[in-house]
């Protein structure tokens, strides 16, 4: 059962290790730059598990300790997550202890797979489930591990690969813009954005623009409702 279960889940994976392996290694490297062991990116990866969290975790344990600054940062960048697992409830009913480790493993991508792809009729949806998420988990732990493993061994000018981290974000924000017509959301939220860093700087303003961005968003969907409401 186990195993017909992982053969079904392993192929709706491989894109995802493709990404992961040298994203993860992006992530390994930049944190051996910054003088980290390669313990750092292996249970960072692990126990975190959220991509952009990490590369932001980065300048975190670099500077003056901030537990509160840290907390509102990671719920802001993670936010996306509370209505991910909200539309995952019923998908995640009858699967027994597996449950736990699929609401601390989720991700976009297994998210993607596990909402869209239904499971042959001779697998377990439980361990198909389990299998898809623990894969990806694997695939991006494995990565920074060998990124910062490689690390110790390749030596060359590190300067500037931090910027991987704006390139990923910038690479997200090109592939939703031409995945939507409608360009509302993306403009709102390069205009807020740009409002917060020239009223509060560069330094303080990402936790301003998170906060207007939502809030521009749920003023917009009151009056969407309203106006549907109307229509009716």
């Amino acid at each position: 059962m186990r195993r017909r279960a992982f053969r079904a889940a392993l192929p709706h994976t491989i894109p995802i290790a493709v990404g992961f392996l040298f994203l993860g290694m992006s992530y390994g490297f930049l944190m051996r730059s910054k003088g980290f062991s390669v313990f750092y990116p292996m249970l960072m990866s692990f126990f975190i598990f959220a991509g952009s969290m990490e590369f932001v975790t980065v300048n975190l344990l670099l500077t003056a300790f901030d537990p509160a600054r840290a907390f509102f940062l990671a719920l802001m960048v993670n936010a996306r997550h509370i209505f991910y697992g909200i539309s995952m409830l019923s998908r995640y009913k009858n699967v027994g202890w597996k449950k736990f480790y699929l609401i601390y493993g989720m991700c976009d991508e297994s998210f993607t797979i596990n909402c869209s792809v239904t499971p042959p009729q001779d697998v377990d949806r439980g361990w198909f489930l389990f299998f898809v998420t623990l894969l990806n988990q694997a695939y991006w732990v494995s990565g920074a591990t060998l990124g910062a493993l490689l690390g110790y061994i390749i030596r060359f000018d590190t300067k500037g690969i931090e910027f991987v981290m704006t390139a990923l974000f910038v690479v997200m924000f090109l592939s939703q813009w031409e995945e939507n017509k409608d360009h509302r959301s993306a403009l709102t939220g390069l205009g807020c954005s740009v409002l917060c860093l020239v009223i509060f700087g560069s330094g303080q303003f990402i936790l301003p623009a998170m906060i207007l961005i939502i809030l521009c968003f749920t003023l917009n969907r009151k009056k969407e409702s309203k106006e549907k409401e109307g229509g009716l």
